[in-house]
């Protein structure tokens, strides 16, 4: 069996690998995928990926696996009963902010048509294949985030920073970030 060159990111977790391989740096534009990763994205703020990945499933089932219609008419109690539960990052202010995001996210959608054409505009609708050769050369935020950010806070959302923005970027491929050496990289596939 050949061992695949991975980014260095990427732990020996069979979860870390499997996403890593299968979901990292592909491009999604699917609107109910896009708001899993804006949620994730924001509960991961401050803490590691891989907590987040190890609790993703019971994020789905916690948040009525992302149905941001839903999540917009959580109330009060439905606050108070995702803070009881052990199984996700129990971060109120996190919460609440999933919920006025779910809220703007459709807003977002009747503006727009769709959330993927607004959010996908930030990369003229094509993914940006960057050609990093260390980790180190990965940027943690870009001019594009930052744009990114300062839209979406005009359009209502919370927790969803330049740093954050371009983490979301990476993860639903408007950005490939795959290190050269990585075989996910395009110009390796």
């Amino acid at each position: 069996m050949t061992l695949k060159n991975r980014c260095g990111w990427c732990t020996s977790d069979p979860e870390y690998i499997a996403y890593h391989d299968n979901e990292w740096g592909v491009p999604i534009k699917n609107d109910q995928a896009l708001f899993e990763m804006l949620v994730l994205e924001s509960f991961q703020a401050g803490l590691s990926w891989i907590t987040i990945l190890k609790k993703r499933e019971n994020f789905r089932s916690a948040f009525n696996q992302f149905d941001y219609n839903k999540i917009a008419k959580y109330d009060q109690s439905k606050v108070e009963e995702l803070m009881q539960n052990k199984g996700i990052v129990r971060n109120h202010m996190k919460i609440e902010a999933t919920i006025k995001n779910a809220k703007a996210f459709s807003a977002i959608q009747n503006a727009h048509g769709s959330f993927s054409r607004y959010i996908w505009s930030f990369v003229n609708h094509k993914p940006i294949v960057n050609r990093y050769k260390k980790l180190t050369d990965v940027p943690a935020q870009t001019v594009i985030s930052k744009t990114m950010a300062k839209s979406l806070k005009e359009n209502g959302f919370s927790f969803m920073g330049p740093i954050t923005c371009y983490a979301f970027m990476q993860a639903t491929g408007m950005v490939n970030d795959h290190l050269t050496s990585c075989f996910k990289h395009p110009d390796n596939l």
